[in-house]
């Protein structure tokens, strides 16, 4: 493995500076951590749907939904629709009726 010479001012042959880089590991190692513990709060949260007696596949699916423009989520229901039509499923339904719900 290749060593990197460093001179008296912090930057190595090659101009990284140490503190800089330093900082930046730094920095993302924190937020790695700072996802892993919302990652587990989301966990958490999706454990106590499913005691409620939600189902998370559904709710998962939902929030995959949500995240999705309007264009992009009509687009991605008629794909849907045509192939549960082809595989000879019952398509879902194109629009929910906020008064039905």
């Amino acid at each position: 493995m290749a060593t990197i010479g460093h001179n008296s001012s912090g930057t190595d042959a090659h101009g990284i500076a140490r503190d800089q880089l330093r900082a930046f590991i730094e920095r993302i190692e924190r937020l790695e951590e700072e996802k892993k513990t919302i990652a587990d709060d989301i966990k958490d949260v999706f454990g106590e749907a499913k005691s409620m007696g939600f189902d998370t596949k559904v709710i998962r699916a939902v929030l995959a939904r949500r995240k999705k423009d309007g264009d992009e989520l009509t687009e991605f229901e008629s794909i849907l629709n045509t192939y549960l039509i082809a595989l000879g499923m019952a398509p879902i339904a194109d629009e929910v009726d906020e008064d039905d719900v």
